[in-house]
């Protein structure tokens, strides 16, 4: 009985198959006897000349040294990664381009509207079994009181409560109610309870910090501890020795303006707390939530909708040292503001206007914004809303948006007659329905860096919105 001869089979990439001849090919089924024996004898022949061995090494080391020194890929035939990309296919057509990007050949929406898949992440706010010790104890204490005065918008108020909380934790204080000062250039007077649902606040935060809404008749007379300057980002431990000892001393400590003053780099327990006030105990009034709510889903009803927070209101061109970019006559108009009242400049006063353009600390004008939608796939039909002040310049500042995306609104547009009356002289209650629309979008973007964007991202762990 004959034997079967035994098969083998090389699985070899298309990217070397591509790159042989077909003479290499035809050497390829040489026998494996022969290939052997010549192989051997060619080894053999090696051993008997060291002259040869010398040279080998000689020229593996050469091509070592420029390996090192230049990218030799392109010389290679094939790539090292069989499963990678080659030069040659990582070349697309413009129109296989639109459509990675969203938008297909006939401009119809495709991908843009697609939503991350989390990326592994889920919400965690599960405590160690040392802060759930430490807890009860500093639920209970009477004796120590932290007050705060929290400014500048309802965002930067947001993320100040949100640290004061945090900050009471670290120092087994109460906290009172936090103080929510006038802004110098919207003069709102909203108190705390006018834009969140105090009583949500209280009882989401009762296991971890004691809330109340005022200081107690046994410290009314108290002298406060009062720290109007505290450095950035300071950490738990900076905290204590700084302030503990005479907190237990005065019973009342005050701290003012805690915009970043807190570390972003805390303990994890301090972190899941940060994430528990920020996303689960600050929640808006009701009156807030109800009409957000109505215009998110007005924007919803004929589908996806993207939110853009356009920052080019006329403070906003006098606090960052930029100019709109609309004409030299509002251009000059912002730069004699911004004399005439130096204290609005927030952002570093040696930079020229270019200079902070270069840097990317200048918000986007609308026609950069139009070119940036436009580069990431947005549709023409895409509904937007748009979130913010009146900007400066008007409905000519805006031009280059509403001409390349028609369908565009903003709460003004939304909201039936009467319905934003009661708001109409609060910027923070306008900015917190701002804020709902934005949260509930599935594309989000802003035009400045900003929190919104950072906030909208964590968010996404307990409902996806889409930050670009």
């Amino acid at each position: 009985m004959a034997k079967s001869k035994k098969v083998s089979y090389i699985s070899v990439p298309s990217q070397i198959i591509n790159s042989l001849s077909s003479s290499s090919l035809q050497s390829l089924l040489v026998s494996p006897k022969k290939s052997s024996r010549s192989s051997s004898k060619f080894f053999s022949f090696l051993f008997k000349n060291p002259r040869l061995w010398f040279l080998a090494f000689f020229l593996f080391g050469f091509i070592a040294m420029l390996k090192m020194g230049f990218n030799l890929e392109p010389l290679i035939p094939f790539s090292p990664n069989p499963c990678g990309i080659t030069q040659s296919q990582g070349i697309v057509s413009a129109g296989s381009l639109s459509s990675h990007l969203g938008v297909k050949e006939d401009g119809e929406k495709s991908e843009f509207w697609e939503q991350p898949d989390g990326l592994g992440y889920r919400p965690c706010l599960e405590f160690s079994k040392e802060y759930k010790k430490t807890s009860l104890e500093i639920v209970e204490d009477r004796t120590k009181y932290l007050m705060v005065v929290v400014s500048g918008g309802m965002n930067q108020q947001r993320n100040q409560i949100v640290d004061a909380v945090v900050i009471a934790r670290i120092l087994g204080a109460a906290l009172v109610v936090p103080i929510l000062q006038v802004n110098v250039i919207w003069g709102d007077e909203s108190e705390f309870s006018d834009i969140f649902d105090m009583e949500h606040f209280k009882r989401v935060l009762a296991n971890d910090v004691r809330i109340v809404s005022s200081l107690p008749s046994t410290h009314l007379m108290s002298r406060p501890v009062e720290e109007k300057r505290t450095p950035l980002h300071v950490s738990p431990q900076w905290i204590r020795a700084r302030y503990l000892k005479r907190l237990r001393r005065e019973g009342v400590l005050l701290l003012r303006g805690l915009d970043s003053r807190l570390s972003k780099d805390l303990p994890s327990d301090l972190q899941k707390l940060r994430c528990k006030v920020a996303f689960h105990a600050l929640r808006f009034s009701q009156p807030i939530l109800e009409l957000g709510n109505k215009l998110a889903e007005r924007m919803r009803s004929k589908g996806p909708y993207l939110a853009l927070h356009l920052r080019m209101e006329k403070d906003v061109w006098v606090r960052t040292g930029c100019l709109p970019g609309l004409s030299s006559q509002y251009d000059e108009i912002i730069n004699n503001e911004r004399k005439r009242r130096p204290e609005l400049l927030t952002a570093r006063s040696n930079m020229t206007y270019h200079e902070r353009k270069l840097a990317g600390l200048c918000p986007l004008n609308a026609l950069e914004v139009t070119r940036l939608l436009k580069a990431l796939g947005a549709p023409k039909s895409a509904r937007i809303y748009w979130a913010g002040g009146q900007p400066f310049g008007g409905e000519e500042a805006l031009l280059p948006l509403t001409r390349e995306f028609p369908n565009f609104y903003n709460k003004e547009d939304l909201a039936l007659p009467g319905e934003l009356e009661p708001f109409s002289k609060k910027a923070s209650f306008m900015a917190a329905i701002d804020y709902i629309v934005c949260e509930k979008s599935d594309v989000f973007m802003p035009s400045h860096g900003e929190t919104w964007a950072m906030q909208f991202r964590d968010i996404g762990l307990m409902q996806v919105t889409r930050s670009i």
